[in-house]
């Protein structure tokens, strides 16, 4: 084979958590890592790509979240017709995600080869929400007209609540028990919902502008929502009408995310919240104070969210495509405010804004979407990864118009790096498979 033939042969890349978690599985069941007691110490895994094997799942290494932290670029996916993508969600048994664009389609995309599955029409206007029910057996949307869908896993629509907001909806969130759900609208309301009859229960009017972000806390009986006039708002679902029983200041522009800590090893005490001053405050619920401040980003905050293994680990999107992570862990020590700078930036995540991150329920893939119409994948970094920092997501050294993957007769983007050797590739290394580019 000649060497512009080798240069051609493009291996997908390939995450599967099956490996780690077979392995992990073994070592409980021999007692040599038993839950909540001994852990596997960081030392068996050395700065070497041949110790890949030896990493274990993100649950295996509760007490380091660095170790788990989603930096490495994996793969582009993106349609044919391409739209901006408003929300996503990883599927409850963590094999697919759900992602919805501005087209109101729904893409299905596997999450193991990151390659397309199916597509379908399921809104006449732009996607702008996704959930998933706790039980893992129902999903809501909401698009941009106002309008509510009840869908099963099969996405067999069920159920659909016309104008159930005058104007766009802007985020969904499900009680913890399922029996209720709560909307966010730019018609200056949140409204809580019966799921049972899909009739509406109260309406939570006290912000005076666009309410852009909602959460219903997962133990609490709590509800948040930012808005655009500035505020977070803590209202209590119990009652009716719904009753505002906080109001946090301290945002100098329009609040864009807000999310509950739900992480299940942690206290769930805190609220994260990122708004257009390009700052992220975190609040202590306890103390109803901002216990952590960061005003690192260069550009406007878009999106948060919570890692699902790590309760100290918090990711943030921009409106400039980049994507900052914080650990806080020194934070939470007494002080009433802290301002720390991010543990771990990617610049170039996305060539436009990053509109939502989602986690991967093990915590071992990061999948987010922007207004670059595509949907990105993250995961660990390898042992020693001579690509750890040379990626376009961190140098932005483009090449072409298909920056540094090559689209495939039918328009699909493939994984050939251009600017990577051939020969010293992972599928050259004894005992890892072809294309096993992380964990």
């Amino acid at each position: 084979m000649s060497e512009e033939e080798e240069r051609k042969v493009a291996h997908r890349r390939t995450v599967d958590h099956g490996n780690p978690m077979g392995r992990w599985h073994i070592l409980r069941s021999l007692g040599v890592t038993k839950p909540n007691k001994k852990f596997q110490h960081l030392g068996i895994v050395r700065p070497e790509s041949s110790y890949l094997i030896d990493l274990l799942p993100p649950k295996a290494y509760p007490r380091y979240p660095a170790v788990n932290l989603p930096g490495k670029f994996v793969h582009l996916s993106a349609n044919k017709a391409k739209h901006p993508i408003q929300a996503i969600s990883w599927t409850p048994e963590g094999r697919r995600v759900l992602s919805g664009s501005n087209s109101g389609e729904f893409t299905l995309w596997n999450g193991m080869t990151f390659n397309f599955e199916t597509i379908m029409q399921a809104h006449e206007s732009a996607i702008t929400a996704i959930k998933y029910s706790y039980n893992k057996e129902w999903l809501l949307s909401a698009d941009q007209d106002g309008t509510i869908k009840y869908w099963q896993p099969n996405f067999n629509n069920v159920n659909i609540i016309k104008g159930a907001h005058s104007d766009a909806i802007r985020d969904v969130c499900f009680s913890p028990n399922d029996s209720k759900f709560v909307s966010c609208s730019d018609d200056n309301t949140l409204k809580i919902w019966n799921f049972n009859n899909g009739l509406q229960e109260s309406v939570l009017a006290g912000h005076h502008w666009d309410v852009k972000s909602c959460d219903w806390h997962p133990d609490l009986g709590l509800i948040v929502s930012g808005s655009k006039d500035n505020l977070l708002k803590l209202w209590d679902p119990r009652t009716s009408p719904g009753k505002c029983i906080a109001t946090l200041h301290g945002f100098k522009h329009t609040i864009t995310a807000t999310r509950f800590q739900n992480t299940e090893s942690s206290t769930k005490r805190l609220l994260a919240s990122g708004g257009r001053d390009r700052s992220i405050r975190v609040f202590d619920l306890r103390k109803m104070n901002d216990v952590y401040v960061n005003k690192s980003h260069e550009s406007d905050v878009s999106c948060i969210s919570w890692n699902s293994i790590h309760g100290n680990l918090l990711t943030s999107g921009g409106y400039d495509g980049s994507m900052n992570y914080y650990l806080l862990d020194d934070t939470l020590r007494g002080q009433e405010e802290q301002n720390m700078e991010f543990y771990h930036k990617i610049p170039y995540a996305h060539e436009k804004s990053v509109n939502c991150i989602e986690y991967h329920p093990l915590g071992h893939l990061l999948a987010t979407a922007g207004t670059d119409r595509s949907v990105r994948f993250w995961c660990r970094n390898r042992p020693n990864d001579p690509y750890a920092f040379k990626d376009t997501t961190y140098t932005n050294e483009k090449s072409g118009t298909t920056w540094y993957y090559e689209l495939d007769s039918q328009g699909q983007p493939t994984e050939e790096r251009r600017d990577a050797p051939t020969q010293n590739r992972m599928e050259s290394l004894p005992g890892l498979g072809q294309g096993q580019w992380g964990q």
